[in-house]
């Protein structure tokens, strides 16, 4: 192998991807067969004892294939999870290994494709993982690190997520025009204000962020529409009167939100399900919250979610939300407008985050000439419409959605540690 080098990594929630600059031209990494994208996702297999990641691991999941099924690691960092020590298979493991063996698999594919060594790291990064503590946002960001050392890297430098795609995108705007990154990712949306300089380049003016993404979206829509069929907001009997309750919501927030669904394969919470189950005043909703314990269909309820909000954002389209996988012919309506009903308060959220950079960055709406939509959910069509009311001046752009951040973090790679 050749000198080492740095080698860009967009650790993303939902997918991540890789890239570098060669003789001056950007490259992607194939990180899978004809796709530069990759699946954040784990799969342990526990019949063949291996760890499977990315497509892989996503297909042995919906294959039923025995295992334990992991997604929206992302999430977990700067929480008391990450280095809680955990057995899978032959090893007890927390979420710095995992992780980092997942940065290690990346590392690997760009060296066997490119040919060259990368013992460093130019890692995007939120604004903010946790935009409500500067503790845990402080904590993420070690975590993060370590994660990236238990891979092999020697090094990482961080770059902010939006000001990689504001790099890679400076070629929508005219020299001296004000362009925003609108980056609504699967765990945090990110806004990077920029200015378009005259020999190329960019200058950031301000970048802010919240930590609300795709998987949140993917939460609340599985919280009004899925949970309900499982039993939240049922009645359930009190053991000692005749007092009814509703059923206690925890079990079904943590189930409808990706990082937590593995904890909940525990005897604990099979025991709570059956006790709601034998309680429950409509005993065939609890009944199916304790099938999907009993046989591990979180995440398969997960994904019908995330498919169901990908068809409601398709105009005309009967959009359901597929639950065969629970009961023959069980579904869950999702048309646009109870999509966009659902996510109103998320979407609202990310408005304010929106402007609160525009203050940061002392401009008004109508001084950005265009707007530069980044990141799979923002093209969901409530922040679109969102953001281009606030923003009616501007002119959007929504070329390299999905890969303008690495695409940035290889251009900037080859500086990051000069």
């Amino acid at each position: 192998m050749t000198q080492p080098r740095t080698l860009g990594i967009d650790f993303g929630t939902s997918n991540s991807a890789a890239g570098y600059r060669q003789s001056g031209a950007l490259k992607l990494v194939e990180i899978e067969p004809d796709n530069t994208t990759f699946p954040t996702s784990v799969f342990f297999d526990f019949d063949s004892r291996a760890t499977l990641y990315g497509t892989p691991a996503n297909a042995a999941l919906i294959a039923g294939e025995y295992g334990r099924f992991m997604r929206a690691l992302k999430s977990v960092l700067g929480t008391g999870l990450m280095r809680e020590k955990r057995r899978f298979m032959d090893e007890q493991l927390d979420f710095i290994d995992i992780i980092g063996r997942f940065l290690r698999e990346i590392k690997q594919r760009a060296e066997a494709e490119s040919g060259l060594r990368f013992s460093t790291a130019l890692s995007g990064r939120p604004v903010h993982f946790h935009s409500d503590s500067p503790a845990k946002d402080q904590q993420a960001l070690a975590d993060l690190t370590d994660c990236y050392k238990a891979a092999g890297f020697s090094d990482v430098r961080f770059m902010l997520e939006p000001e990689a795609a504001a790099l890679a995108n400076h070629r929508h705007l005219a020299a001296g025009s004000t362009g925003l990154i609108v980056d609504i990712g699967g765990g945090t949306s990110d806004f990077s204000l920029f200015n378009a300089r005259s020999g190329g380049g960019v200058e950031i003016i301000a970048s802010h962020g919240v930590r609300i993404g795709g998987t949140d979206f993917d939460r609340q829509l599985s919280i009004d529409h899925v949970m309900p069929l499982l039993g939240k907001g049922s009645q359930i009997r009190n053991a000692f009167g005749p007092e009814t309750l509703p059923a206690p919501n925890a079990i079904f927030h943590n189930l409808a939100t990706w990082e937590k669904i593995p904890f909940l394969y525990t005897a604990e919470s099979r025991r709570e399900a059956a006790m709601l189950h034998r309680q429950a005043a409509e005993r065939t909703l609890l009944a199916r919250l304790s099938t999907v314990l009993e046989h591990e269909l979180g995440h398969d309820i997960a994904f019908a979610v995330e498919r169901g909000k990908i068809e409601a954002n398709r105009p005309g389209l009967d959009a359901r939300i597929d639950l065969g996988i629970l009961e023959p012919r069980l579904s869950a309506p999702l048309s646009a407008a109870q999509a966009e009903a659902s996510l109103q308060a998320l979407t609202r959220r990310i408005e304010t985050c929106a402007t609160e950079t525009l203050a940061l960055a002392g401009l008004r709406a109508d001084q950005v000439d265009s707007l530069i939509f980044v990141g799979g959910s923002s093209l969901m069509h409530g922040v679109e419409t969102a953001m281009q009311r606030l923003f009616s001046t501007a002119s959007p752009h929504r070329t390299s959605a999905f890969t303008a951040v690495v695409e940035g973090l290889a251009l900037a790679a080859d500086g990051a540690f000069s």
